[in-house]
């Protein structure tokens, strides 16, 4: 049994290929086009497992995907592949809308070709399974009741809207087509191999160098925090037992505002790796301009995916936070490469350009 998963090298999907290698007996095919946050360093523990197969190409390349499902045949696909920056999709959202929604257009398109043709005994047990955010469903006020699955989409920014899209792509194919889909739509997730332009880990970072910490505007953006290993098992659960068509939603029932993040994070830092002159990490917050249209509030309900399916995270806001900064201090290294461009020049010399490597 083989799973073809798209942006496994990426944060949550390589967390989510090293989790799934953990604990199942199952092939990953990893497809990754290995662009700035999608980083082969976060698979070295699965480097010689003959288990995982990966890929160096782009999901929106057809004939590529095409010949990896006919030559893996997959009972599922996961789609990780996402610009998930809303900085970076303020800057260029050219690259939002080809990778979000025509790169998941291409997607469908060679997944429904495939799940087609097969006999109907693999067509019934076949998944595909759609990662999405929270983000889609816009702003909250402070006093509003969180998402639950049936809120209307709202995106504010260039990035929420390209995932609504795609969010709406996959809706249709099952709808129209048949296609057996699952959507999960997921909170803030922090954790190990995170690239440190996502707060958490830019504020470790920025710590240790002795630089700015820059939280925008008053800091009191209010988001739920999910420990990226618990939304692992969360999509295991889903692909398990979720029902086709559904869609769940994935928090971590916490709801904090940036400014506690940031404090947070360097009152462990003050206590793990104090600075050398004794003065606490809080002296480095600097407050920076507000992001245009900077969404106020983020909150999840995350009671369908508990009652129909059993699912809750394992992990408080305090233990992942804790065990997510001693991993960072834990791997300099790692935190060294995906800074500079060492780690670019060494996937330009290892691989060139995307390949099919069939």
């Amino acid at each position: 049994m083989t799973i073809l998963v798209t942006g496994g090298a990426g944060f949550i999907g390589s967390n989510f290929v090293l989790d799934w290698l953990a604990a199942s007996h199952e092939t990953v095919v990893n497809l990754d086009k290995l662009t700035y946050a999608g980083n082969l360093h976060n698979l070295a523990a699965v480097a010689g497992d003959p288990r995982h197969v990966f890929v160096h190409g782009d999901f929106g390349d057809t004939a590529l995907v095409n010949s990896l499902l006919a030559t893996h045949q997959p009972r599922a696909v996961l789609n990780f592949a996402a610009e998930s920056h809303v900085d970076r999709s303020i800057h260029g959202p050219g690259d939002f809308i080809h990778t979000n929604i025509v790169g998941t257009f291409n997607l469908l398109e060679c997944v429904r070709a495939y799940w087609v043709a097969l006999a109907a005994p693999e067509q019934a047990g076949f998944r595909f399974l759609h990662v999405s955010t929270d983000e889609v469903y816009g702003s909250l006020g402070k006093s509003d009741p969180a998402f639950t699955e049936t809120h209307k989409y709202e995106p504010n920014s260039p990035y929420s809207a390209s995932k609504a899209a795609s969010d709406h792509l996959v809706r249709a194919y099952h709808h129209t087509y048949g296609l057996p889909v699952l959507t999960t739509n997921c909170s803030n997730n922090y954790g190990p191999y995170h690239f440190p332009e996502k707060l958490i880990p830019l504020m470790i970072v920025n710590a240790q160098a002795g630089k700015p910490l820059p939280v925008y505007g008053d800091g009191q953006q209010i988001r739920d925090w999910l420990y990226v290993k618990d939304h692992c098992s969360a999509i295991r659960r889903v692909l398990e037992a979720g029902a086709v068509g559904e869609v769940y939603n994935v928090g971590g029932w916490n709801e904090k505002p940036n400014l506690d993040i940031v404090h947070t994070v360097c009152a462990l830092l003050d206590e793990l790796k104090p600075r050398p002159d004794g003065k606490p990490y809080r002296e480095q917050i600097t407050y920076v301009t507000d992001r245009p249209g900077h969404d106020r509030r983020y909150a999840i309900d995350a009671r369908k995916i508990e009652q129909q399916l059993g699912w809750r995270p394992a992990e408080t806001f305090d233990s992942g936070i804790r065990k997510t900064v001693q991993w960072y201090l834990d791997n300099p290294d790692w935190v060294a490469n995906v800074q500079s461009g060492g780690y670019r020049e060494w996937l330009a010399k290892q691989y060139g350009e995307p390949k099919n490597p069939i």
